[in-house]
């Protein structure tokens, strides 16, 4: 497998997300630093470039000509490429840490540490409807009509025809908490991971998620022998085979195939963590930001953005194992 970094890529801060664009090899990228950038990742060049007093914690397209970015001082921010304008499109209570946009409805969705789930009409640039919960929205994913969120260690499924009551809330088989979910309208159902490593691939059909559902630890055990609590920041879902990809607090990024319960493949792993993770539309491609954090008397590694050619998964399957059988 082939791997390249952009070129210009290093950002002053750790990147926060990457996201490829709908239908081009266009990649957002949103980071601590405050700034919002937009690279070609064919031509490996710098497209665009905005600043912002906040640090940006997640990022979206819109569509090809414009993104959204959502902040740690509470805003909602929507960026204009070909005007190079920004604008505010709403405000939360506290940090807002995931952002969604549905194509469908043409509303943005973000959930925050205020501990609400928020709907934003984009045309109107009023606030919609919002939901409040127990504990703060830690992840979101939209596929078409549907929004799934992850609090604490639930899973809720909302329509957004009719936002009065979850369509379902799944507690799902993890002990720890959730850190990322990644939901699939081809699958009908998600991945999430915790903070202790173990991820779970649940079906909102019961019966199917009774047959089919699963979860396993990624890295069963350490070198100790002990079972290997790394956390799980990321999940990227390939766009047209039943095939995941985590990528954890260690630096690894592995290649799952959903199917079958095999590992497909071990990316080289990073010298940092894997902070966020992207397909592109057709699969062939996945973005990896790993970030690096500074220790003293350590030169700090510059924040890179890589790229990684994802279209053959030639190697020896792994069959994962339940956690609940490892120690």
């Amino acid at each position: 497998m082939a791997r390249r970094s952009l070129a210009g890529g290093a950002t002053a801060g750790a990147a926060s997300r990457v996201r490829f664009a709908p239908t081009s090899n266009n990649l957002l990228v949103s980071s601590w630093d405050s700034g919002l950038r937009l690279y070609d990742a064919d031509r490996n060049t710098l497209r665009f470039k905005a600043e912002s007093e906040p640090a940006l914690l997640d990022c979206c397209f819109e569509d090809e000509s414009a993104a959204f970015a959502c902040c740690s001082d509470g805003s909602v921010r929507r960026y204009d490429f070909r005007s190079v304008s920004q604008d505010t499109m709403g405000l939360h209570d506290d940090a807002v840490s995931c952002i969604e946009y549905s194509q469908t409805t043409g509303q943005i969705v973000t959930g925050s540490l205020d501990k609400k789930l928020q709907l934003w009409d984009t045309k109107t640039k009023n606030f919609s409807c919002g939901i409040t919960f127990d504990s703060d929205v830690s992840s979101l994913s939209v596929c078409g009509m549907y929004i799934s969120v992850a609090v604490a260690r639930n899973v809720y499924f909302y329509d957004m025809r009719n936002l009065t009551g979850p369509v379902k809330a799944k507690f799902s088989p993890l002990e720890y908490h959730i850190r990322c979910l990644q939901s699939s309208l081809q699958w009908n159902g998600y991945v999430a991971g915790s903070v202790d490593g173990v991820v779970a691939l649940n079906y909102l059909d019961d019966v199917i998620d009774g047959n089919m559902g699963y979860a396993f630890r990624c890295h069963p055990n350490s070198r100790s022998g002990r079972s290997n609590l790394v956390p799980i920041n990321c999940i990227a879902i390939h766009p047209c085979k039943k095939i995941f990809v985590t990528g954890d607090d260690g630096g690894y990024a592995i290649a799952w195939d959903a199917q079958s319960k095999k590992k497909l493949l071990e990316f080289p792993s990073y010298s940092s963590s894997v902070a966020s993770m992207a397909y592109n539309h057709s699969g062939q491609l996945l973005a990896v930001a790993p970030n690096y954090y500074h220790e003293v008397d350590t030169m700090m590694e510059e924040h890179q953005i890589f790229i990684e050619a994802a279209d053959d998964f030639k190697r020896k399957p792994h069959v994962v194992k339940d956690p609940s059988n490892q120690t």
